[in-house]
């Protein structure tokens, strides 16, 4: 058995136990994914936090056309100081989020999903004051992100 056969026979081998046990892709055919694509609406952005999450949550679940779903969701922030130099000047904050998240559906009022997700990202202190806010306005995209990434993981695990 050459080099290329045995890869191939692993190959086939490590597949083996996926084909009896009902494993399905996600976004494969009759998939959690495309049975969320498009038919989830957001709840409406009150907040800047608010508007990012559901920026990112759109962009993950596509654009609403006919929506079968509707997803609820509340965010909590909080921002904490770390890395000190001399004279105890901040260098470093965190912000930690909160995600939680309800899927309704719309024709059942059933709930077919809910949970809490969590995260957080950092951002430098250094430098400018503009820098700083600038850094801090990306972080807090950065962390909606994650949240909503986070969401909809959860989102297609729960339903497959």
């Amino acid at each position: 058995m050459s080099l290329p056969d045995r890869r191939q026979f692993l190959t086939l081998l490590a597949a083996l136990p996926l084909a009896g046990c009902g494993f399905t892709p996600v976004y494969g055919p009759n998939g959690a994914g495309t049975r969320l694509q498009g038919r989830v609406s957001v709840a409406t952005p009150v907040s800047r936090a608010d508007f990012q999450l559901v920026t990112a949550l759109q962009n993950r679940l596509g654009a609403t056309g006919t929506a079968a779903y509707d997803l609820g969701y509340s965010v909590t922030t909080t921002v904490e100081k770390g890395g000190y130099v001399n004279g105890n000047e901040i260098t470093r904050y965190t912000l930690r989020g909160n995600a939680t998240y309800t899927l309704t559906d719309r024709a059942t009022r059933a709930v077919l999903a809910k949970g809490m997700v969590r995260d957080f990202t950092s951002w430098s202190a250094t430098g400018s004051t503009v820098a700083g806010i600038a850094a801090e306005e990306a972080a807090s995209e950065r962390l909606m992100q994650l949240l909503a990434d986070d969401i909809v993981t959860a989102l297609l695990a729960r339903l497959t």
